[in-house]
């Protein structure tokens, strides 16, 4: 576990032109309709060969390879999906965590793997788009590697702090930071995620001088805020919801624009002072580059069909999670390219580094 003083990042755009560089992706894909969608076929990243999936496809249990740890928002949907794809394909999906170097090892060894549409990955927003700028070798290209499958939904966080802090609103922790500049920490599951990037863009924003201590994965970073061994953390709202209600966590705030569904009552951090903070992640699935391009349809076509059932929608949007229309893998390709191009500046610019 190492710590990273992070302060004031310079040249980040103020107000609208920073919502707009957060919230791109969701807002593009709330625009996409399934029939449309549908129409613009394979991204690049798929292969042309021609498979008959129902026939020749998939030979062998499937491979759901996870980045982040058991526990953690990855996790849930990773699951959920999982079991229901494998019954539609008829083969087991096997959902492997491989936490560790913010994702990186989990996405690097599917762009290794064979391209035969049995190894697929659980993808956001950190190991696509954030990972290009936090780590000089990340070991994969994101528009050249891998073949996006489906762009599926996103995830608000909540700032958090422990129950017998003294903080009861962002701007006494906010005025605090100011006045004893180092003191105080914020945990994450691990360098590069949107836990660490959320207390970045925070500090950015508020002028608050804290220190970032990654753990091995969401819930070390969650009980490290539980236990106030740090002073504060910002979670992905499933992952945080329970030790909320049971007062294990005091939540002072939700990092997106709109109050979260899961928590009606708690104003967002732009509500409550921070003007114009918003971080959302998204996230969705990825297979390696040259995928046939028969398979990447039919696994796009299998999770959205999943995603839509009322039911699994219900279980996830208890858990928090946002999901968007279905679309097609051009759609998520086109996304990537453009959170490549909004991010990897202001994240370069900010100085964050975790190698």
């Amino acid at each position: 576990m190492g710590k990273i003083r992070i302060g004031g990042l310079p040249g980040l755009a103020p107000g609208r032109a920073r919502r707009r560089m957060l919230g791109g992706a969701l807002m593009l894909l709330g625009l996409a309709g399934w029939r449309s969608a549908r129409a613009q076929g394979a991204g690049p990243a798929a292969g042309q060969g021609s498979v008959n999936p129902t026939t020749t496809w998939p030979g062998k249990p499937l491979r759901m390879l996870v980045p982040l740890a058991p526990g953690s928002s990855a996790d849930i949907v990773s699951r959920l999906v999982a079991q229901e794809l494998g019954k539609a394909l008829g083969q087991p999906v096997v959902v492997e965590n491989k936490a560790g170097a913010g994702g990186t090892i989990a996405t690097a060894e599917v762009a290794r793997a064979a391209a035969d549409g049995h190894t697929i990955a659980f993808a956001t927003q950190g190991t696509l788009v954030f990972n290009l700028a936090l780590y000089s070798k990340p070991g994969y290209d994101p528009l050249r590697d891998f073949s996006p499958i489906l762009l599926a939904g996103g995830v608000s966080n909540v700032l958090v702090v422990p129950p017998a802090s003294p903080w009861r609103d962002p701007q006494a922790l906010i005025d605090a930071a100011k006045s004893h500049p180092g003191r105080y920490s914020f945990s994450s599951g691990g360098n590069g995620t949107s836990h660490h990037l959320s207390g970045v863009l925070f500090s950015q924003m508020t002028g608050a001088d804290l220190l970032h201590v990654p753990y091995k994965g969401a819930p070390q970073g969650i009980l490290a805020v539980m236990s106030g061994e740090v002073s504060m953390g910002f979670f992905n709202t499933p992952t945080v919801l329970t030790q909320i209600r049971e007062g294990k966590l005091l939540a002072l705030g939700v990092t997106s624009l709109k109050r979260s569904p899961l928590l009606p009552e708690l104003p967002t951090l732009d509500e409550r002072g921070v003007k114009g903070f918003e971080v959302s992640t998204w996230f969705g699935w990825v297979g390696p580059a040259q995928m046939p391009a028969a398979i990447v349809q039919r696994l796009n076509q299998e999770i959205a069909l999943i995603l839509a059932r009322p039911e699994v929608r219900e279980a996830l949007a208890r858990q928090g999670f946002e999901l968007l229309p279905a679309s097609a893998p051009a759609t998520f390709s086109r996304v990537i390219a453009e959170e490549l191009g909004k991010w990897l500046p202001l994240v370069r610019r900010s100085g964050a580094k975790v190698d």
